[in-house]
């Protein structure tokens, strides 16, 4: 029987197996040819859909909207000024009003209770496109990025994250390489790695898939038969800047350089969800440099630019992953 996922919600990827994971990546796939050989592909035209937003972003944002008019629908922005949503509305009672005028609704913001809600109540499919605890959507786009960069084969590969483990990216990517069977290695300070009660359950589900989930503080035992290396921002959006302070010689020595990639298989690739902060072309970037003297934080300006990274593809494929998501839960 063939995957069906018409009317589901895509929340975690802990929810989804292996099968219909990969369904979602080969439809990506096929997605990405047909928006490249300029194929016409407005499969679900007539529907809506609404993208509430209570942290900015430009990928998600700019995926879902552009995915959603290559599908043929009409798409409705919401910023965090522009629903009343946890202010004057409780999530239940704004995702029934949502739920009667869109088709689907994505949600991007801060606890994954709200996005849990949000799809009890709303009765059309609901998108995960982050939370604090996950960010599935980044993680399909990744993936699809590995296989483009390893003739489609990455079972038994390993994707090594170095830095703050324990965000929401660390958390999906050792879901997805678990369900994959790709092993994954977390590289970080022993208080900044996956809840136990996750790396309990990832390994479970990895040695289902014949791979394996590690949590390393040390550097070259963390990257030395990598075939990917990813890493993440220190201070992830909503913490306060405070924060650089004690990240900053926290994270130091998990910085991806040009000695880490070296370690690394010699077709390592670099990912980076983005955005990096690799040079002080950037206010933030810029700023932080004249506080605390550095000009480059989780990844040197060396590695992001060198032909091993693979984020702008990275960043390209999460509007076909989307796309994806989109299409087979409306269609």
């Amino acid at each position: 029987m063939g995957v069906n996922l018409s009317g589901r919600s895509f929340l975690k990827l802990l929810d989804f197996s292996t099968e219909e994971i990969n369904y979602l990546l080969d439809l990506s796939r096929d997605f990405k040819n047909m928006k490249r050989a300029g194929v016409p592909h407005r499969y679900l035209e007539g529907k809506n859909v609404a993208l509430l937003f209570e942290k900015t972003s430009t990928r998600t944002r700019c995926s879902f909207e552009v995915g959603a008019y290559d599908l043929g629908m009409g798409c409705t922005y919401l910023d965090p000024s522009g629903s009343q949503m946890g202010h004057k509305e409780s999530i239940a009672d704004t995702a029934r009003v949502l739920g009667r005028m869109f088709d689907g609704i994505e949600y991007r913001g801060f606890e994954q209770e709200k996005v849990e809600e949000l799809a009890k109540y709303a009765g059309v499919p609901v998108w995960n496109g982050l939370t604090n605890e996950f960010h599935p959507t980044q993680m399909l786009a990744d993936i699809l990025t590995m296989k483009e960069n390893f003739n489609n084969d990455i079972k038994g590969r390993q994707l090594t994250f170095m830095g703050d483990a324990g965000n929401n990216v660390g958390n999906s990517l050792m879901v997805v390489c678990a369900k994959l069977g790709v092993n994954f290695v977390a590289c970080g300070p022993k208080d900044n790695m996956p809840e136990d009660e996750l790396v309990k359950t990832c390994q479970e589900i990895a040695a289902q898939n014949g791979s394996t989930v590690k949590l390393t503080e040390d550097v070259h035992e963390g990257v030395k038969d990598a075939d990917a290396i990813y890493t993440d921002i220190w201070v992830s959006m909503g913490q306060p800047d405070e924060l650089y302070k004690t990240r900053i010689p926290l994270m130091e020595p998990y910085r991806v350089t040009s000695d880490v990639m070296s370690q690394a298989h010699d077709d390592c690739i670099f990912l980076h969800c983005l955005p990096s902060f690799h040079d002080t072309k950037t206010t933030k970037g810029a700023e932080v440099a004249k506080k605390f003297g550095i000009t480059e934080m989780e990844v040197t300006d060396e590695v992001f630019e060198s032909r091993a990274s693979k984020v702008f593809d990275e960043a390209e494929n999460r509007m076909h992953t989307i796309k994806a998501v989109m299409y087979a839960t409306l269609k």
